[in-house]
């Protein structure tokens, strides 16, 4: 062997999508944006003890700015928060919520994990790439809907399930999937399964950075039925939870105390 240093390059390839840096991606802020972001940044790291702690919110800040992260967001985050780039790019790129391409007016995610694909999750993500003309993941020409495979929305009891913007769309089907892409195209007020009418994907990633929700009834709603099968199920067989151990007063041989009446 030479014993000569061998050079390995880890990471995305140049030409690879959904890179963050790549030749057109926006680099720097004009004047009046970069104060804009900066007054909304103060607020956002005001509320932490330490102002690293900010970086997942002024993620989604800047991403509100862009429809998705640029290398000018990535900067922007770093100079805020006294971080270096691949900091911010290493967080950035960790969490799916943080989009590396830019996005439509309406992010449409299509579960396609186990129970939602056995409930028919393949087909509704199949049929909404063919009624939207898109080959697999992507953005219609309009810029309206982007659609993209999600691994789990965390809805298994009301599966299949899309989510837009985040906001639950349940048991659907390849037609009532369609319906919902279509009024979104043509603008026409649409409301998930749960939550308020929904907003744009800019203005949903500004409600993530932490500032207030406008719609009404956004903060609604509560357990539906299938949630709350298994809860009923144990309470009918008369199952209950374990009392834990009253350790609040963290002594050494300090014993459990006996549950009261209520609590019994």
């Amino acid at each position: 062997m030479s014993g000569e240093p061998v050079f390995l390059q880890f990471g995305q390839k140049p030409d690879e999508p959904g890179a963050i840096v790549h030749p057109g991606a926006r680099r720097t802020y004009p004047d009046e944006v970069r104060e804009r972001l900066a007054a909304d940044a103060a607020v956002i790291v005001a509320r932490y003890p330490q102002d690293r702690s900010a970086l997942l919110p002024l993620l989604h800040l800047v991403q509100a700015e862009d429809g998705h992260i640029t290398p000018a967001g990535i900067e922007f985050c770093a100079r805020v928060l006294d971080l270096t780039a691949a900091e911010v790019m290493a967080v950035a790129t960790f969490y799916s919520m943080y989009r590396r391409t830019p996005t439509g007016d309406y992010l449409v995610g299509v579960c396609t994990n186990t129970l939602c694909a056995v409930m028919g999750g393949d087909e509704i993500l199949a049929s909404l790439a063919e009624h939207l003309e898109l080959d697999g993941p992507g953005t219609t020409d309009d810029g309206r809907v982007t659609l993209e495979h999600i691994e789990c929305n965390a809805a298994c009891d009301y599966a299949p399930v899309v989510m837009v913007n985040w906001e639950f769309f349940d048991d659907q089907t390849p037609a009532s999937a369609r319906r919902v892409v279509d009024d979104l195209r043509a603008g026409r007020t649409v409301t998930p399964t749960r939550g308020a009418p929904l907003c744009t994907f800019r203005e949903t990633a500004r409600i993530l950075a932490g500032f207030p929700d406008p719609r009404p009834g956004a903060n609604d709603g509560a357990p539906g039925g299938p949630t709350l099968t298994g809860l009923r199920a144990a309470r009918a067989a008369g199952m209950h939870a374990p009392d834990a151990p009253d350790t609040h007063a963290g002594a050494p041989g300090s014993q459990p105390s006996a549950p009261t009446d209520e609590e019994a």
